[in-house]
């Protein structure tokens, strides 16, 4: 089976697609420098596949390093690119640290597949892309202008799109596939990976367990004066596990041969938006927990509303987010009770 290098593997979403990956036959090799994930990542892995992928301590900014990852693995396929910092409210804080390691990282990546003659590339995007978009583009198609980022986040994901495109412009065998995510939560089923943010989450849905579990004393609800049914912003919150099936659908979609163009891009969502204060009270409704919260002013770099149209995903990969709410924010709080349980063995 062909072998698939995933950088950013130990993360959040990357972790899971390893997993998806494993499942469906693929050889994986992980290559992360573990700035924002965790090496027990490995045994979650390998206690739900059975299989203990080869990982790799890298720094994508490294391009020697990570050419000596394509030399080792000389039969790579394809890769998807996850290694990235992601917090947009970070972005605006520390903009140079985000354009140097996001547009490096993937300059990077590039140029070694060129080397080694990869030519399938799977690149991990945003709906940041689209900026705030119209009304009359809600949901957002793939149709959908880009429009100025909001964030410097933001703006790296449509700098490394445009990247790609030239690449592929460049080089008429490159074929790349680009998903432009919607906000990703949940946990695996089993409860042995899930989210794990260093320090305070950047994230809705680990603020909300950790909240929950006592770690945190409240959660902030960033805005309630938005131009929304409740007033709080509204996101498509899509299930991690549908999200990593898609990377999967993704390579088959090019090592089948059945991707007509250099680069195809696609949104991967529910095509249903929640609103930040619904899901404070569903959570509260599904687990049963008590979350103090409270609202705080609108955070800067926050987009009021956006949800996708994930129409040419469900056709053309073959791909659907289907699990029920219900049953993703109940994956998030096992994640986090069983991260109470580790913490406590410890203690």
């Amino acid at each position: 089976m062909s072998r698939i290098l995933v950088t950013g593997g130990t993360g959040y979403i990357g972790s899971h697609t390893v997993v998806c990956l494993l499942e469906q036959g693929y050889d994986v090799v992980i290559a992360d420098n573990l700035s924002n994930s965790d090496l027990r990542v490995l045994d979650g892995i390998e206690a739900i596949t059975g299989i203990r992928p080869p990982f790799e301590k890298t720094d994508c900014l490294d391009c020697e390093a990570l050419g000596r990852i394509f030399d080792r693995y000389s039969d790579i396929e394809a890769v998807i690119h996850f290694a990235a910092s992601k917090a947009v409210g970070e972005s605006v804080e520390k903009p140079l640290l985000y354009y140097r390691n996001n547009i490096g990282s993937l300059i990077n990546v590039i140029e070694q597949m060129n080397n080694h003659g990869v030519k399938h590339l799977v690149f991990s995007s945003s709906c940041t892309v689209y900026g705030q978009p119209d009304s009359r583009h809600l949901p957002v198609s793939e149709a959908a202008p880009r429009r100025q980022a909001t964030s410097p986040y933001g703006n790296t994901k449509q700098i490394n799109e445009d990247i790609i495109t030239d690449v592929a412009h460049s080089k008429a065998d490159f074929r790349a596939v680009i998903l432009r995510y919607f906000n990703p939560i949940g946990a695996h089923p089993s409860a042995l990976i899930g989210e794990l943010p260093n320090g305070v989450p950047n994230n809705l849905l680990p603020f909300v367990t950790q909240t929950a579990i006592g770690i945190r004393k409240e959660l902030k609800v960033f805005g309630n004066d938005y131009n929304t049914p409740d007033g709080s912003c509204i996101r498509d919150y899509i299930y991690v596990m549908d999200l990593a099936r898609a990377h999967v659908k993704a390579v088959e979609y090019m090592l089948q041969g059945k991707a007509d163009e250099q680069v195809s891009i696609f949104n991967l969502g529910t095509g249903r938006g929640l609103s930040v204060l619904e899901i404070v009270k569903k959570f509260i409704s599904v687990t049963g927990a008590n979350l103090p919260y409270v609202i705080a002013p609108r955070r800067e770099g926050d987009i009021e509303q956006v949800w996708a149209d994930p129409a040419k995903a469900n056709k053309v990969l073959g791909w659907k987010a289907d699990t029920p709410i219900e049953d993703v924010l109940t994956s998030a709080w096992r994640w986090e009770q069983h991260l109470k349980k580790i913490r406590e063995k410890k203690a």
